[in-house]
């Protein structure tokens, strides 16, 4: 049984974000690029499956859509402990691209898990894992918390209102991850980091799939507003603040 876990390259969390040319595109100087969350977190699930032999997953791999610019990052996940990686060449313009270069990448091997992060800590799309399992024409499951491989079948636990429900997939399919699927990102060793120099990238070219969205201009958030302190003995004055002012009582 082989995984593939679809990988995105996005900012740390803690990168201070800018636009340039009038707020028309992302000003990538100085940013610290990084696995995506979900993503990570989905690759750590799918190396603790092949950690695990009677899962029968004999190898994991890593697929991204992106510029030469883009390999540190799939570094990182070859590092993580990923058997080998694909990147799509192509700066992808919108989700809908994303995904038709990933399904490329599945059709030219042979895998039977596909998983993808519920979404990216970017632009939180939520839209590449469905419209990946569309063009490859395979049963999908969303909101996944997690995932055994019992006797050959993926057992899924997927969040629902009110809950949580089981169920079996068939192989081939494609798993849309959440947070709790893995309890923490594995952390690369310094023996993968040297062996991950070593390990391939096979690149692809980019189908011919035109963009269905774009984007007109990025506006950033409003600066917070500066605290007020009031004091702890003047309660009616904290009741008129939060009834006239913030509004939520």
């Amino acid at each position: 049984m082989n995984v593939l876990v679809c990988i995105s390259n996005v900012p740390d969390t803690t990168t201070k974000v800018k636009f340039t040319d009038n707020n028309t595109r992302l000003d990538t100087a100085g940013i610290q690029w990084v696995i995506n969350p979900w993503d990570e977190l989905s690759l750590t699930r799918a190396l603790e499956l092949k950690d695990d032999a009677s899962t029968g997953v004999k190898q994991v791999s890593v697929a991204h859509v992106g510029p030469v610019s883009s390999e540190p990052t799939i570094r990182k996940a070859l590092a993580i402990g990923a058997d080998n990686a694909f990147r799509v060449n192509v700066e992808p313009a919108d989700a809908y691209q994303v995904a038709a270069a990933l399904a490329e990448v599945v059709k030219a091997g042979q895998f039977d898990i596909i998983l993808c992060g519920i979404e990216s800590s970017d632009y939180n799309g939520s839209n590449v894992g469905s419209m990946l399992a569309e063009f490859l024409d395979l049963p999908s499951v969303s909101a996944i918390s997690n995932l055994k491989v019992e006797g050959g079948q993926a057992v899924i636990t997927r969040e629902i209102d009110g809950g949580k429900e089981v169920v079996v997939v068939p192989s081939p399919f494609v798993g849309i991850v959440q947070k709790g699927i893995a309890k923490e990102p594995r952390i690369a060793a310094m023996r993968g980091i040297m062996m991950a120099r070593s390990k391939p990238i096979t690149v692809l070219e980019a189908p011919a799939a035109e963009a269905l969205s774009s984007f007109v201009a990025y506006e950033p958030p409003q600066p917070r507003a500066a605290c007020k302190f009031i004091d702890p003995e003047n309660a009616a004055q904290l009741i008129e603040m939060l009834q006239n002012e913030a509004k939520v009582i």
